[in-house]
């Protein structure tokens, strides 16, 4: 594996602005952020994405970014937020370590996401069966 710049930043080898920090994970500010207060919630292990992550630190992911959300969106007066993931380089992830955007909203315009186009009725029923046949 190439050298992985949140192994990096987790191991204390580039230096990082820190939020939280235990054995698990590390969350630190975006220094390209979408709003102000935006954070990463990284694991200390490497993982490249979701899917390679065991259950166990998923299990504590969320509960983390729920609590680091809470203390973003009061930390920086906000009433919203949001929480991203990529998972896949098609999504969007452009550093192969599953992390977890934190992104504190004030307004709706700060985050370019667009509602997608309304569904096909008829397709639906068979795309949600698709689904539930691979649980």
């Amino acid at each position: 594996m190439a050298k992985c710049i949140f192994c990096e930043i987790a191991n204390g080898r580039i230096p990082s602005i820190r939020v939280y920090e235990d054995d698990d994970f590390i969350v630190f500010m975006d220094i390209n952020p979408i709003t102000t207060g935006h954070c990463l919630l990284v694991t200390r292990n490497h993982y490249d994405t979701m899917m390679d992550a065991p259950d166990e630190i998923l299990a504590k992911a969320l509960p983390l970014a729920k609590s680091i959300a809470g203390a973003a969106m009061m930390g920086v007066g906000a009433d919203c937020f949001n929480i991203l993931s990529n998972n896949g380089r098609a999504s969007g992830q452009e550093v192969d370590h599953w992390h977890v955007h934190i992104i504190p909203r004030k307004n709706k315009r700060e985050l370019p996401l667009k509602p997608g186009e309304p569904a096909d009725l008829t397709k639906l029923p068979f795309v949600a069966d698709a689904i539930r046949t691979n649980l």
